[in-house]
């Protein structure tokens, strides 16, 4: 695998204790269909993360909130700005690596929690969860034990771990997704609605999973629509429109 390239110190960001830091992101997208109408979405939009903070994105449908996010995890390229992230004692500039460098930082920095889990046929659920520590060389038994152990907190039944989740419903797969991205200590965690399909029991739990991780130092942005537990577990607030 190759070394990522690190940036000068004299380029990287100065705050030294930050985790995740965007600077100056512009972002648009053409409209071809519509005679090729350029639509700004994000304009001069700046974040700094530090270990142990969760900042929620608010504002109204259309503002911005996940075209940030996406671009945050690098799945949306901007036009101008950098999103530099602390990664294996380094700072990386996300829209400046090479596709492969992505994956590693993605695999052992950056997680992501959305409100769409990608459905695998045929393969359990316990091995849909694990997937991201077994990348990460954990024996598949120990990944399979650790994530069992969310799936228990997250309440989801047992009789599902062994089944495939094509056909489970919205708030099943969501606990998927969640126990998939919690399984693995990643030091930033992206999370876009995730508690959009959870009954009150389970945001509850999801609430406490993020209390846990915030102070092991976790830096987290999310996406919540939900006021409690935006209130319960962000710090601050990032408002968008």
């Amino acid at each position: 695998m190759d070394t990522l390239k690190l940036s000068p110190l004299p380029i990287a960001p100065t705050n030294t204790q930050a985790l995740l830091q965007a600077e100056h992101l512009y972002k648009s997208f053409v409209l071809h269909h519509q005679g090729s109408v350029k639509l700004p979405v994000l304009a001069d939009v700046s974040l700094t993360v530090n270990p142990g903070e969760c900042v929620a994105l608010q504002g109204p449908s259309g503002s911005g909130k996940s075209t940030f996010m996406r671009a945050l995890y690098a799945n949306y390229r901007i036009d101008s700005g950098s999103i530099w992230v602390k990664h294996q004692g380094g700072w990386v500039d996300l829209p400046q690596i090479e596709a492969h460098q992505l994956i590693e930082v993605r695999q052992q920095t950056l997680g992501y929690v959305s409100q769409f889990l990608r459905v695998i046929p045929r393969v359990p659920a316990v091995e849909v969860a694990a997937e991201p520590l077994m990348e990460l060389g954990v024996d598949a038994d120990a990944a399979q034990t650790k994530v069992r152990d969310l799936f228990s907190r997250l309440n989801l039944p047992e009789r599902l771990w062994a089944l495939s989740p094509t056909t489970f419903s919205g708030g099943e797969k969501q606990r998927v997704n969640i126990a998939r991205a919690f399984s693995v200590d990643y030091p930033i965690l992206l999370l876009d609605e995730p508690t959009s399909a959870l009954d009150a029991a389970n945001r509850d739990v999801f609430m406490q999973l993020i209390e846990e991780r915030k102070a092991q130092g976790c830096a987290m942005v999310g996406i919540f629509h939900d006021d409690e537990v935006r209130e319960r577990v962000c710090d601050r607030v990032l408002t968008f429109g």
